[in-house]
């Protein structure tokens, strides 16, 4: 995935490449969500509270759980 074709999950204003395919869905409390790839749904799941992360039907096992951890180390993108 290139810049110029990020992830849902990336932020317009975040610089960083996306760091493999689309593996998991973020969701809100609300359920609006958006798909994205492992680093930007991390950066995404701690801007919110109570989001939830699940993997998409051909993830790479664990990718949930990767992107859960991830997000709890991380603080929320400006």
């Amino acid at each position: 995935m290139s810049m110029k074709t990020r992830c849902p999950a990336a932020h317009p204003d975040d610089p960083t490449p996306c760091t493999g395919p689309v593996a998991v869905t973020v969701l809100d409390t609300i359920n609006a969500g958006a798909d994205g790839c492992e680093h930007h749904a991390a950066r995404l799941l701690a801007s919110l509270d109570g989001g939830r992360v699940y993997a998409l039907p051909d993830a790479p096992a664990g990718a949930a759980l990767r992107v859960f951890t991830a997000a709890d180390g991380i603080r929320p993108f400006c």
